[in-house]
């Protein structure tokens, strides 16, 4: 018999007596179906004789649940999260001291059988009773109120976007190509332009003149650029996509004010009178970003300043803190906060074969966050641009963005967790440290072949490097 069949042997039978001697982690565990008009829940047989009882999701429903569990002795709960049925459910239950499992449907999908609502919840506290589902993570309420506010005010940023584009739509039907001679029509020029042809201005020169100085273009190019067909219904369109604009604005300044009133509220973790450092030269928050100091905000409630990472601008660190909290805790190891994000590879093997590479399929805007970060770094000149450059070169740019996205997890980790400062040691030290590498690695094969690598400068080349 090989070594290797002799250990999977081993395991398997591991896995078998594990299987045959489950022992009862949660005796007072109830599993709840969670549905859209009723939520089915399941109690031990031995608690009422009704074990298997069936609420509406009106409130006063879902407190005589909540009495009922505490009448049967019911201590933990284990439901699924789906959709956004079981919000009402968890924060009944949790007012009520119940401790609340909120699992993974894909944990819990493989029911023998046909699968009815009464078996789901049935099986659900069977699992939840021997300890076989973990729980989902969920942050802190505050963390939770910070991020509605900032998930809301996306969503209007998203949908403002979606207006300059369809005012582009329209000013490119009716031959005005000014979205080619400036950057974005939603800054300071294109907007001046704008609300002066829906006054009625249409002399090209006129309207070149509002241009601001900064602008690149000429005003010669601007005027021709401004020259069209003044369609009365486009002109129409273009009104009323102007309005929709300016309202999504007016909300985002609105989630802008509860966001920054709400930052005020959370506890200071900066030590009194610290001060992030100034801004590295050339990091943008975007035109998108807050009005209000919310870099400073940020490294108030966490004492340490995320954006001094390379690659992370106060956008990015802000979702990260509105998705993840600042606490590290629930993580015991970086390793485990990039697995939770979906950055880690998930390789399937069956047959001690890999028959698929890549990462699980993870929904989570902080690792979105992380990735677009990452694809940032390419023309960085840091110690982290150099390493994507690096990676970019050898595995390809999607799985290059990814590792890189693991790497910036890990450090946004290290930061929230120990309070460590970020300090960039340069493009420099990661050349030389790669090649310092791979001399290190040539040398153990050339030993394994028997062979000793003597190193000397090439003709015409600069001394190797040195780390010491």
């Amino acid at each position: 018999m090989s070594r290797a069949k002799k250990q999977r042997d081993d395991k398997k039978k591991q896995c078998d007596d594990k299987m045959m001697s489950l022992d009862v982690v949660h005796p007072n565990a109830a599993g709840i179906d969670i549905g859209n008009a009723a939520h089915y829940v399941a109690v031990p047989p031995d608690r009422d004789q009704e074990s298997v009882r069936t609420f509406e999701c009106f409130t006063e429903d879902l407190h005589k649940m909540a009495d009922w569990l505490d009448q049967c002795g019911i201590v933990t709960v284990a439901m699924q999260s789906t959709g956004v049925y079981w919000l009402p459910v968890y924060e009944i239950l949790v007012q009520r001291g119940f401790e609340v499992f909120l699992v993974n449907a894909r944990h819990t999908k493989n029911l023998p059988g046909r699968k009815t609502d009464v078996q789901e919840c049935q099986w659900l506290m069977k699992l939840h009773t021997y300890g076989l589902l973990n729980n989902s993570f969920r942050p802190t309420e505050e963390v939770c109120v910070l991020r509605t506010y900032w998930r809301q005010r996306d969503e209007h940023v998203k949908s403002a976007s979606a207006s300059i584009q369809r005012m582009q739509k329209v000013l490119t039907e009716m031959n005005v190509q000014i979205a080619n001679v400036i950057t974005d029509i939603s800054g300071v020029t294109g907007m001046a332009i704008l609300n002066a042809m829906l006054k009625g201005e249409r002399d090209r020169n006129k309207l070149a003149e509002l241009a601001d100085p900064r602008i690149k273009a000429s005003k010669e190019e601007i005027a021709k650029s401004l020259e069209g067909n003044w369609r009365t219904e486009l002109l129409f369109v273009l009104r009323q996509q102007m309005r929709i604009y300016e309202e999504y604005q007016k909300r985002i300044q609105e989630c802008d004010e509860a966001i920054e009133a709400h930052l005020k509220t959370m506890e200071d973790k900066a030590a009194a009178g610290s001060q992030p450092q100034p801004p590295k030269k050339g990091k943008r928050a975007g035109s998108n970003a807050p009005q209000f100091n919310l870099r400073g905000e940020l490294h108030r409630i966490s004492g340490i300043d995320l954006t001094r990472i390379d690659g992370i601008n106060v956008m990015i660190a802000q979702t990260i803190v509105a998705e993840v909290g600042l606490d590290m805790s629930k993580w015991p190891t970086e390793g485990n906060f990039a697995s939770w994000l979906g950055l880690c590879p998930d390789n399937k093997i069956t047959g001690g074969k890999v028959y698929r590479r890549g990462s699980r399929k993870v929904e989570n805007r902080a690792a979105t966050a992380l990735r677009m970060a990452a694809t940032s770094l390419w023309r960085s000149k840091t110690y982290l641009g150099a390493k994507l450059k690096r990676l970019r070169s050898s595995l390809g740019e999607p799985k290059a963005i990814t590792a890189m996205a693991h790497n910036l997890a890990r450090l946004v980790y290290r930061l929230l967790k120990y309070g460590q400062d970020y300090v960039d040691k340069g493009m420099e030290f990661y050349q030389q440290r790669y090649q310092q590498q791979q001399i290190k690695w040539m040398r153990k094969k050339a030993k394994e072949l028997g062979l000793v690598i003597t190193l000397a400068a090439a003709p015409d080349s600069k001394p190797l490097p040195s780390l010491h």
